[in-house]
């Protein structure tokens, strides 16, 4: 710190401007000071396209494996936010995962990506089944309600999706409420694509928002750490 002191307050006649300097310093207050987001990562390629869209949201993001962080860490860390990341497998083998989202859900907003929203309905008591059509590199118009995460986003809009499991719409709790959903051909709800909790700031997205396939990725993502 003292480092960076030195580079705000420097001696005269130096080259870049004070003002300039000031700038960066805020900058470096803000993004320490007010919003620290942890990724768990449940192994997957998808976890880093995460972290750099929450990067450029000028806020700190650290990222743990499933299986390198115990709770006790994170609550040291004391982030500000949470977000469970898509993973390869099915909720029951995402580390820590799902221990993370009972600790501290109704503390911490907390965002499941894919097997992440699956792993936030098995822990509320939804049951998660194979997908009536499994669904790997491609995009589907999300229908929602525009409340929580998807306040001011197209409706519909779409979607990436890469995925063979969901949550089974007739499983859900009454605590969880469905935010987003696919309709079949006769109009009707076809899969969950979305759930949020009633009392706490924890929501599931199944489809994936940081794909460059997915309409206003950005927006709802940013939505999440303005919460």
């Amino acid at each position: 710190m003292n480092g960076f002191l030195q580079y705000i307050f420097p001696k005269e006649n130096e080259g870049i401007l004070f003002s300039e300097k000031i700038l960066c310093y805020l900058n470096f207050i803000c993004i320490r000071d007010n919003i620290m987001l942890l990724i768990i990562d449940n192994y997957d390629s998808f976890t880093y396209n995460l972290y750099q869209y929450f990067l450029e949201l000028n806020i700190e993001v650290l990222v743990r494996k499933n299986d390198s962080i115990d709770i006790d860490e994170i609550r040291l860390m004391s982030p500000s936010h949470i977000v469970i990341s898509p993973g390869p497998c099915s909720p029951e083998k995402t580390g820590i995962s799902k221990k993370v989202i009972q600790n501290f859900s109704g503390k911490i907003p907390i965002l499941g990506v894919c097997i992440g929203h699956q792993a936030i309905g098995q822990v509320f008591g939804a049951s998660v089944v194979k997908a009536k059509k499994p669904i790997h590199g491609k995009s589907s118009k999300i229908y929602h309600q525009g409340i929580g995460i998807l306040k001011g986003v197209s409706r519909p809009f779409v979607a990436a999706r890469y995925h063979s499991l969901v949550i089974e719409i007739s499983s859900l709790p009454n605590i969880l409420e469905i935010t987003s959903w696919t309709i079949d051909k006769n109009g009707n709800i076809e899969e969950i694509m979305g759930i949020r909790h009633k009392r706490f700031l924890v929501e599931g997205v199944q489809y994936h928002p940081e794909s460059i396939l997915t309409e206003d990725g950005h927006k709802i993502l940013k939505n999440f750490i303005n919460y």
